[in-house]
């Protein structure tokens, strides 16, 4: 059973992979799915505690960044007994290729799911060129 609940908990982000932060609090890894289709990826990031007002996705480069800021606080004239949950924020980075339309993407934030569907462009991936004799 111990072994079962420790697969369960949340995947903190290792401190030698962030940049300087001025917010003192742990950051997770969320778990993630990433769905291909033909004309489209859709990313699925499971965020508990994030809304629209505290999630951030960026794109620079060909670097995807997504960001959730989870605040917590325990209710007035309580304290924290127990906690068996890990409480934090979310940041999850991806390499994208160029074939994503940047200027398509849709993101949507419920009950602690992200769910962003990139467009891909309809350029085709390949394109055979013709070969000249002389």
């Amino acid at each position: 059973m111990a072994d079962k609940s420790k697969e369960m908990q949340k995947k903190e982000i290792e401190q030698t992979d962030l940049v300087e932060r001025t917010r003192a609090t742990k950051i997770y890894n969320p778990d993630v799915d990433i769905i291909e289709g033909k004309d489209r990826i859709i990313v699925i990031a499971d965020m508990p505690g994030v809304n629209e007002k505290s999630v951030e996705v960026t794109l620079e480069d060909n670097v995807l960044t997504i960001y959730g800021r989870v605040d917590w606080d325990v209710p007035e004239r309580m304290k924290l007994t127990h906690a068996e949950y890990g409480i934090g924020d979310y940041q999850r980075i991806f390499t994208i290729s160029g074939e994503i339309n940047r200027e398509k993407i849709q993101a949507n934030v419920k009950d602690g799911v992200l769910r962003l569907v990139m467009p891909k462009n309809n350029t085709p991936k390949m394109k055979k060129i013709a070969v000249k004799a002389g």
